[in-house]
């Protein structure tokens, strides 16, 4: 499915809406789910009207592509990729691998055997990367210069999503800076000062820092935020830093022409901010839950800084490591200097969708396996004794979540019986 170059159809019953040719349900669910299906079925349309009237407003947005954007990642792109900015590389990029002789030692034919295992499996990966990249942006290219619509749908847990896959304004972060709106607006008093500030938070660098220090900070950078807008591959290339640097380099150009023009309080912008809750679940349970301590942790209640509840978890979870290696447990003491944010950051946003113990224990295996550093051969026990820890943490932090979580699983036994 890709964009339309008309506005969707509107949703009006679980079988009419969406694409004009092309099928689109309305919840995607699998075709086996049938019990789901007559359900919905037999829904009274009125009571759809609020979830059908919502999808119709996100997709009667329209899009553009950012040009400016597009003909750098192009110039990536056929530049032969980059991994630092996200840019897959083509199959040319990779060495050849060396030749395996009959004189060689068993031991040697061995180690070659592996490593043409695992370049075989990167370019497997790099090669799939690379040809969605290229459909991405062809799909950009045919589309520069256009007026399209992105049609919505939901999940079965009625999360919303643009029905076209590969260009979109939830996709990566390359695929983000594709997109602007059709509909400019006027940046108003503020709104420069906003797109600065934006641009700040898309570096990363001042996450936890009060939005007054943040637009300083930009102004002090400001220099290499338009460097960057007028020479991205040519000049300091401040913006290839950023955790999300293209998103980075469109918000420099937007405030590059934001300066540039007579007012800046009067110039359209068509750049989209995103936006992004902390944690959602969690925020939904501390309300629930009257719990005061979680919602300072999830920015339910006012502050000039910023709350990150993955630190949070995470500082707590270390304290309890200390406590333990001071009194000798073996495996606390392996994990000094490794209980970090991202290691828990997964576990505790899948708290709220009911992660077991032991998916929990995958997910922090995975994020210790990538610690090169940290040995392998402890990556089992210490995932195990992180995952205690930090659902302990959960608890003592979102006092009435586990409480509200049962009381949810078994409203759903009943309901489902």
């Amino acid at each position: 499915m890709i964009p339309m170059l008309s506005p969707p159809v509107p949703w009006t019953s679980i079988n009419s809406g969406g694409y004009i040719a092309a099928k689109a349900d309305l919840i995607r669910l699998p075709q086996q789910a049938i019990l789901q299906w007559h359900r919905l079925e037999q829904t009274p349309k009125q009571e759809l009207y609020p979830a059908l009237d919502a999808l119709n407003q996100l997709a009667s947005i329209p899009w553009t592509i950012n040009k400016p954007v597009l003909d750098v990642v192009l110039q990536v792109f056929r530049s032969g990729g980059s991994t630092k900015l996200d840019i897959p590389k083509p199959l040319s990029a990779f060495p050849s691998p060396q030749p395996i002789s009959q004189s060689m030692s068993k031991d040697e034919r061995s180690r070659l055997y592996k490593e043409r295992a695992i370049l075989k499996r990167q370019k497997a990966e790099m090669f799939s990367l690379w040809c969605d990249a290229l459909y991405r942006l062809s799909l950009a290219n045919h589309f520069c210069g256009k007026t399209f619509w992105l049609p919505h749908n939901m999940d079965f847990r009625g999360r919303v999503y643009p029905c076209p896959p590969h260009l979109n304004h939830l996709g990566s972060d390359m695929a983000r800076s594709l997109l602007c709106f059709a509909k400019g607006k006027p940046l108003g008093s503020n709104g420069l000062n906003w797109l600065k500030i934006h641009c700040v938070n898309l570096t990363g660098l001042k996450k936890r820092n009060a939005v007054k220090e943040r637009l300083q900070y930009a102004e002090e950078i400001l220099p290499d935020i338009l460097d960057s807008a007028q020479n991205p591959l040519g000049g300091n290339m401040w913006w290839a830093e950023s955790e999300n640097p293209w998103q980075t380099l469109a918000c420099c150009i937007e405030i590059f022409h934001a300066l540039q023009s007579k007012n800046p309080e009067n110039f359209i912008s068509h750049f989209p901010v995103h936006q992004d809750g902390s944690c959602n679940g969690l925020q939904h349970y501390a309300a629930l839950g009257k719990d005061f301590a979680g919602a300072v942790s999830v920015n339910l209640t006012p502050s000039d800084i910023p709350q990150d509840v993955y630190s949070c978890v995470a500082a707590m979870v270390e304290r309890e490591r200390s406590k333990d290696a001071a009194n000798d447990v073996v495996i606390a003491k392996y994990l000094d200097g490794f209980v970090r944010r991202k290691v828990i950051k997964q576990t505790v946003m899948t708290t709220v969708y009911g992660v077991t113990r032991f998916g929990a224990r995958l997910q922090i295996a995975k994020q210790l396996k990538d610690i090169d550093s940290f040995p392998k051969d402890k990556v089992w026990s210490a995932s195990t004794y992180l995952v205690a820890k930090t659902f302990e943490s959960l608890r003592e932090m979102f006092t009435s979540t586990k409480e509200i979580q049962d009381w949810f699983t078994e409203c759903a036994r009943v309901i489902s019986q």
